[in-house]
């Protein structure tokens, strides 16, 4: 896999490809406009950014697709300067339904291939069209399948070519132990995405994935993100706190910035996500 190396360092995954350290996060909460995430993948290639992060979930793959086909088109990367991420959403994890979900992203994307694809979360919901299928009283339906399978339909994924790599994200480490001592396992996930930051330092996750040639990479890097529906509004903001930002201060740096080589410097791959321009550019430095 050859990589623009001048933009990127690079970490060796278990299965021999390379991933950048330093990813772009496309999620954005259901208000902001899914144009943004267009012309912010835009900025972020434009910047450096050479791994980006999206999924089938932030239903914003056409979107960012059409950044990379733009960036790609006006010679700024080649496709195979870019390392891509999507990921299985929930609703399919019923081993007959994962390629079809790829499929659709990559239709979605005009891609041919994705350079990572991982289940989302450790956790299955009832197939169909809706992404939170509910019950009357609004609790989530859920869908009985052994993630065991699951993780045979996404090595089977990689062997058609649609993905170079594959992995997984918010598993625990008997989740992940669970795929690891799986009779007949073919492929280790490559990577685990987790949310982590120094307000969730994941320190004993780390040090699991890294026993077993297993990437962390780090989401929520610069703390969580403020959606009510999954944050208390009443919760610090990582950003503000008085000890980051004395460290910033002292090196003339953004308290973001220090949040980011904190990760970094701990041997995780690192996802940053903002939408403004300024930054976008920032978080790259």
């Amino acid at each position: 896999m050859t990589m623009d190396l001048k933009n990127s360092r690079l970490v060796k995954l278990n299965d021999g490809n390379f991933m950048p350290v330093l990813g772009f996060g496309t999620y954005a909460t259901e208000e902001i406009p899914k144009s943004q995430a267009r012309e912010a993948t835009k900025v972020a290639i434009d910047v450096g950014f050479r791994h980006i992060d999206a999924a089938y979930f932030y239903q914003n793959e056409e979107a960012v697709g059409a950044a990379l086909r733009e960036k790609i088109a006006d010679g700024t990367v080649k496709r195979e300067d870019l390392f891509y991420t999507t990921k299985l959403w929930c609703t399919f994890h019923r081993p007959e339904l994962v390629r079809p979900a790829l499929e659709k992203s990559l239709k979605k994307l005009q891609l041919d291939y994705v350079d990572l694809f991982i289940i989302h979360m450790p956790v299955s919901l009832k197939p169909g069209e809706e992404l939170m299928p509910k019950d009357a009283n609004g609790k989530s339906i859920l869908d009985k399948v052994d993630l065991r399978d699951t993780w045979e339909a996404m090595e089977k994924c990689k062997d058609a070519g649609l993905t170079k790599s594959i992995g997984v994200s918010n598993f625990n480490r008997k989740q992940l132990e669970l795929i690891l001592n799986k009779p007949g396992l073919k492929y280790k996930p490559t990577c685990n995405q987790v949310e982590c930051h120094p307000y969730l330092t994941q320190n004993k996750l780390l040090e699991f994935c890294k026993s077993k040639d297993i990437v962390l990479v780090a989401y929520s890097a610069l703390g969580s993100h403020r959606d009510p529906n999954w944050v208390g509004q009443d919760s610090p903001y990582l950003l503000e706190d008085p000890i980051l930002n004395a460290i910033a201060k002292k090196h003339s740096r953004s308290p973001g910035q220090i949040a980011l080589r904190y990760l970094l410097q701990r041997g995780m791959v690192v996802l940053a996500k903002s939408f403004s321009e300024k930054r976008i550019k920032e978080n790259f430095e």
